[in-house]
């Protein structure tokens, strides 16, 4: 069985750079306090690296 991510947008994306914006649409998140289920993968990974200021991470 895969392990899965569960991923919180907790911050704000107001003033944050495009690319930022981008990478927390491409994972699901529009509003604050909402969260995602995703498969654990290397993709997903690198994404939650790239914005881990804006994103909180547990496993499920």
């Amino acid at each position: 069985m895969a392990t899965k991510l569960e991923v919180t947008l907790t911050r704000s994306l107001i003033g944050r750079p495009e690319d930022q914006r981008k990478t927390v649409k491409a994972l699901g998140l529009r509003k604050i306090r909402q969260t995602v289920v995703h498969e654990d993968s290397p993709a997903i990974r690198g994404m939650v690296n790239k914005v881990s200021h804006l994103v909180s991470v547990k496993e499920a």
